[in-house]
Order: structure tokens, then C-alpha cells, then sequence
């Protein structure tokens, strides 16, 4: 990956950051309402190959899983709660994961200009002249949002 796609992917992950970061500083750490165990996000289809955490995921059906391990480091002012790793697995082996940043329901339109997709479902988009994927998966009314760079 050069250091140019690495710059704008860190700049669009920001945009949405310091989204979150507002949103965690809006919030007691009592207040956010968010999944802390293990989650099962369902499966999603991979259009083309990307990279996940510097690994290459290639394109095809992953059943996608929140864990429990939160984001390191913390990020200041923001709740680590909304901040944890996603593994992809196929066959229940983990092929790779990534940061999954996860706004609760009631702060979702502060965050995104666009309506969710339905509860239980995910929409894939591609972002930045398709430099970007973009995994957003609804659930009970909590976002989840996984930004993979298109390799």
C-alpha cells in the first residue's frame, strides 16, 4: 500500500473519529448503552479483496464477529467501549481483523448523512473513488462500522 492511500484512509477514518470521539465526550461512560461481550454481526460478502489490520482478506463470505478486545490505545475522551476489534472467520478460523468503531442508536444521526440500512442487515459501500470499504451493519439499533482499504 503506498503512503498516499494510507494518508487519505487515515484522514477518512478520522472524519468519522472525531465523530465518535465528540460522542464520547458527550457521554458519561454509564449513559452508552452498547453490546461489551462477543457479537455476531452475521455474514457479509466481500466485493473484492482488501486489507484488514495490514492483512489480505480476499474477496468472498465472511461471518463477521465483534470481540470483546477493545481498540488499543485508547483514544483520549473517548469511550473504549466503542472502539474494539472485528474478526472475519471463515469456517470459524479467524483470516483477519480490524477496528470496529460502534455508535449506539440514539447518536447515529450526529455520525451519518445517510440512512442506516434496516436492523439486522449491512450495506457495503465504497468510498474515496473506491480506495475504500466501508461495512456498516446495523443491529438492534447499534451501528457498527468497519473501514477496510481496497487492495
Amino acid at each position: 500500500m503506498n503512503q498516499q492511500r494510507c494518508v487519505k484512509f487515515f484522514a477518512a477514518c478520522a472524519v468519522l473519529g472525531l465523530a465518535i470521539t465528540n460522542l464520547a465526550a458527550q457521554s458519561a461512560p454509564g449513559e452508552v448503552n452498547v453490546p461489551t461481550g462477543e457479537v455476531s454481526l452475521g455474514s457479509v460478502e466481500l466485493p473484492r479483496q482488501v486489507m484488514a489490520n495490514g492483512e489480505t482478506l480476499v474477496s468472498g463470505a465472511y461471518d463477521v464477529f465483534v470481540t470483546a478486545a477493545q481498540a488499543d490505545p485508547a483514544a483520549p475522551g473517548q469511550l473504549a467501549v466503542l472502539e474494539r476489534w472485528v474478526e472475519f472467520r471463515q469456517a470459524g478460523a479467524v483470516q483477519g481483523r480490524e477496528v470496529v468503531s460502534i455508535v449506539p442508536g440514539s447518536e447515529i444521526s450526529d455520525v451519518a448523512k445517510s440512512a442506516p440500512p434496516a436492523s439486522g442487515t449491512a450495506r457495503i459501500e465504497t468510498l474515496r473513488e473506491n480506495e475504500y470499504l466501508r461495512i456498516w451493519v446495523n443491529q438492534s439499533d447499534t451501528h457498527y462500522f468497519i473501514h477496510l482499504v481496497v487492495s
